[in-house]
């Protein structure tokens, strides 16, 4: 089929490539290609100015479709049943997806955890002030026994003694981590994990908008599908019923009346199935919008090729290499393997805090000394107040010398991920020009497709306007009638099929690539004055030859 085969000859995968000499190598040497972390960085930050921001809030006409509570949950029938049927744009899908969806906006938390996360790790290069305080107030009696070892006293201390004590007890103690060779290490891994969440976001918008278009390019095919299918059904009723006539007016067959009988039953399983995939369809966007529970969304837009995109192959793939955030995590994934590599290094290191702990304790009351050998008691320190305050600087010093290689072997085991986080990027940069390639070359099919089914729908409309005439001269049968209007119901069928896929296809590339160069399509211009329909082919003369030279010879006639 013309127009099928890439320019270049041998290099068929590539767009505007010079064919391959006869003398040229079929296996060049590679090119020296620059490292990732030469062009990102060893420590990518994330860049949202490669993507539109997301929408924060909805359109005035959409204030209505605004998402319920999170926690809500509908408890009776009446709370889930669709009561309206909302038509909705590409836009206003893109709008409410943006706004509404929840797994978005858990992703949005991510990123403000990530960010709690680095400042709590930012928090060690400070010191700390705590506060203490027991027996606050505080009541403290005791009694104790005093003897000699026979069991007799030689003084008056001797015996029952008695303690009641009352007061409060307070501290304060600073620590500030002078040397903390795990510290810096820290801080880097959580700055590294804040990034990736935020990229991890726009990773998520990317793939939120995706899922949006695709939602909506099925729900238009499955209206398409409702339409064919219910034209279907009238073309199949219109057949049984000059069927029927036929038959009874005794110029057709019981024969061609079941066959148009079952063609209809062919039309209206089909009728029935799209139904419930358009029901389908309109649920899913309605799950993915996260619309009110009793609101269920209709396509506003018919479906219609969306325009063309104009990069070319190579354009796209360096495009994604450049835009997607997908390779940036990897990357930090490498630098964040690394960090901890570090910090886990940083436990046999020195360790060196400089510490201020003050208390205060102050207390009334006192001892009470009862001696048994006299009924005199005497009593030290009643009432009085004791104060007791101190106040200790210093430093502290911790180094672990030996931990029989626990920190060496940790450090070990995250050089190792870091290893493998490379070869994982090598994959997903494999992954995502695959990616692209696929999406490049399933438009390009595609596009094809629409082509060679739009001339397969025009042309089985004619065949079966022909076939119906001929049918009602009587020159054919209902045969031709049913064949003919099942070759259109299925060319009608892909040809939705196809636009539907060259715009998810388009909306693929312009996802995985981070491009946006798509080229609308315009209308097409039309003539003032009706062209003319007639086929003129000029036939040249040929020379009269003689019947004997002219005849068809059989095979093996000399």
């Amino acid at each position: 089929m013309p127009g099928l085969a890439a320019p270049g000859g041998v290099n068929a995968g590539t767009t505007g490539a010079a064919p391959l000499s006869a003398t040229a190598s079929l296996d060049p040497a590679p090119q020296a290609l620059p490292l990732a972390p030469q062009v990102k960085g060893t420590r990518p930050k994330s860049n949202p100015k490669v993507l539109a921001p997301a929408a924060t809030k909805l359109e005035p006409d959409l204030l209505r479709l605004s998402s319920p509570a999170s926690l809500a949950l509908p408890t009776s029938a009446d709370q889930v049943s669709i009561r309206a049927l909302r038509p909705l744009g590409l836009g206003e899908v893109e709008n409410l997806a943006e706004v509404n969806n929840p797994n978005l906006k858990a992703i949005a938390t991510q990123v403000d955890e990530a960010k709690s996360n680095l400042r709590a790790q930012i928090s060690s290069w400070y010191p700390t002030l705590s506060l203490t305080a027991s027996s606050f107030p505080g009541l403290f009696n005791g009694e104790s026994y005093n003897s000699l070892p026979d069991g007799s006293f030689n003084n008056s201390y001797s015996g029952l003694n008695t303690t009641k004590l009352q007061g409060a007890k307070g501290g304060a103690s600073i620590n500030w981590a002078l040397i903390n060779p795990q510290r810096v290490p820290q801080i880097a891994a959580a700055r590294d994990q804040f990034e990736q969440a935020k990229n991890q976001y726009l990773i998520a918008l990317r793939e939120l908008r995706l899922q949006a278009a695709q939602a909506y390019f099925q729900l238009q095919l499955a209206d398409d599908q409702v339409r064919i299918g219910q034209e279907s059904v009238r073309a199949s009723l219109v057949s049984l019923r000059d069927a029927r006539a036929r038959f009874q007016a005794g110029v057709a067959t019981k024969l061609e009346v079941l066959q148009a009988e079952t063609q209809l039953g062919r039309d209206e399983q089909l009728l029935t199935n799209s139904i419930a995939s358009q029901s389908i369809a309109r649920r899913s966007l309605a799950r993915l919008l996260d619309l009110p529970q009793t609101i269920t969304p209709t396509a506003k837009e018919p479906l219609r090729v969306l325009g063309i995109w104009t990069p070319s192959l190579q354009e796209s793939i360096v495009a994604a290499y450049a835009f997607r955030e997908e390779l940036d995590n990897s990357i930090l994934d490498i630098s964040v393997a690394n960090s901890n590599a570090n910090a886990a290094r940083g436990a046999v290191q020195p360790f060196l805090n400089i510490f201020d702990n003050f208390s205060a304790q102050r207390y009334s009351g006192g001892v009470t000394y009862n001696s048994p050998s006299s009924s005199i008691s005497t009593a030290s320190g009643a009432g009085s107040y004791q104060y007791d305050i101190n106040n200790t600087i210093g430093l502290n010093f911790s180094w672990a010398i030996f931990d029989g290689g626990k920190a060496l072997a940790q450090s070990r085991q995250y050089k190792q991920k870091a290893a493998e986080n490379a070869f994982k990027f090598a994959d997903q940069r494999n992954t995502i020009r695959f990616q692209v390639e696929q999406s490049f070359y399933q438009l390009r099919q595609h596009n094809r497709d629409i082509q060679t089914t739009s001339r397969e729908v025009i042309s089985a409309r004619e065949s079966l306007r022909l076939a119906r005439l001929r049918y009602q001269a009587g020159v054919t049968t209902q045969r031709e009638v049913v064949d003919t209007q099942r070759d259109l119901t299925q060319a009608e069928v892909a040809y939705a099929t196809a636009l539907a896929n060259y715009n998810t296809s388009l909306a693929e590339l312009r996802r995985r690539t981070g491009l946006d160069q798509v080229a609308v399509c315009q209308p097409p211009k039309l003539p003032a004055v009706k062209p003319d329909s007639g086929i003129n082919v000029p036939v040249p003369p040929e020379p009269l030859q003689p019947a004997c030279q002219a005849t068809l010879r059989r095979s093996g006639q000399a």
